[in-house]
């Protein structure tokens, strides 16, 4: 027996792989969970499916770590097109999301709620096209790791923001910033069609823009060319340097964009932990959804009903706060593991008799 790489596999065939993988996950789940709590496993699932959509709330909680989730995985799409391992997201919607914070505390209340949102959208989306322009300028000019680079980045947006929170602590003494503008509002953004409608019609123009940026611009097309080989690219006339930074600036734009929908839009507060380990996970999302945002919304959906879910059933079945990470771990581990057989396909082979 040994493993051939595919030359070529169908959509189909590579689509019923995920489908096997994810029912497999699944499985395994409610093995490990009736294990520990000797339950019925179709008792675990109606607590998944109750946890995720059960009420209002907890549908609009599910819609939220969706969106929330897909605009980082969009957000990165452009950069790990183009082969750049942007490993900085965390940082930069910490970065989008103190800046946020800031707006809200010094202008939410003197100024219209309206310019206070531009002011924040367009700040949010600067200061993430700064965070993500730093290592780019530094791959474009001396060739450096971006993997270790973004990732350092990380831990300096960290330091910043609890350099921050020093400040703007309240109330005093309780090294959490609290609720901003709770009596006002100021920088909140509105609630339309439900709590997060707002967030939502956002994130779906963002992804759009993105799909259209991608397939159909000469911006787009130049990323993937540069992503193939930038040996080709230059030979083409491609000015790989330019790319590398204008990618990874509207990389870093849209997650630092993304830290303000999170504390504008939901939290209304920031610390270090805003940011809530999405931009890890993003990279499993666009990385699974093969850079399609189409895909990236089901892919979004499917991991946010099931983090929703395995909460439910971690305070319904009396679990500790780690249930739900060891759920969900469970599930990325088969959704990761089958892209392996997307790529490759067993061979048995017989030894013929002597």
């Amino acid at each position: 027996m040994r493993m051939i790489k595919r030359g070529s596999i169908s959509r189909s065939k590579a689509l019923c792989i995920r489908l096997a993988a994810a029912v497999l996950s699944l499985l395994v789940c409610a093995i490990v969970i009736v294990a520990i709590t000797k339950q019925n496993p179709l008792e675990v699932y109606a607590g998944i499916v109750d946890g995720a959509v059960g009420t209002g709330r907890r549908l609009w909680v599910t819609i939220r770590e969706t969106i929330f989730l897909l605009i980082v995985a969009v957000g990165l799409t452009p950069a790990f097109k183009m082969r750049f391992w942007n490993i900085g997201a965390e940082g930069q919607i910490l970065m989008g999301g103190a800046v946020s914070a800031a707006i809200m505390i010094y202008l939410g209340k003197s100024l219209p709620n309206a310019l206070v949102l531009l002011l924040i959208f367009v700040s949010s989306a600067l200061i993430g096209m700064l965070w993500g322009l730093i290592p780019a300028y530094f791959k474009a000019r001396y060739n450096t790791n971006e993997t270790l680079f973004t990732l350092m980045l990380n831990y300096v947006a960290m330091q910043i923001v609890t350099f921050s929170i020093v400040y703007w602590e309240n109330p005093p003494g309780s090294n959490t910033v609290g609720v901003i503008n709770a009596a006002n509002r100021g920088g909140w953004i509105p609630p339309l069609f439900g709590t997060y409608g707002m967030c939502v019609l956002l994130v779906a123009a963002v992804t759009v823009f993105i799909a259209i940026y991608m397939n159909k611009s000469k911006h787009g097309y130049e990323i993937a060319v540069v992503g193939e080989s930038q040996n080709t690219a230059r030979y083409a006339g491609i000015n790989v340097k330019k790319v590398i930074i204008r990618t990874m600036m509207l990389s870093g734009a849209i997650c630092g964009f993304a830290g303000a929908l999170i504390v504008s839009g939901s939290s209304h507060t920031i610390s270090t932990g805003t940011a809530g380990g999405r931009g890890f996970t993003a990279i499993i999302v666009a990385w699974m959804s093969k850079f399609n945002p189409a895909i990236m919304v089901i892919v979004s959906l499917f991991l946010a009903f099931m983090q929703q879910g395995a909460i439910q059933i971690a305070s319904q079945f009396g679990l500790n706060e780690n249930a739900s990470d060891i759920i969900t771990g469970i599930i990325l581990f088969f959704l990761i593991g089958c892209e392996f057989f997307v790529n490759y396909r067993l061979e048995f082979i017989r030894k013929g008799r002597e």
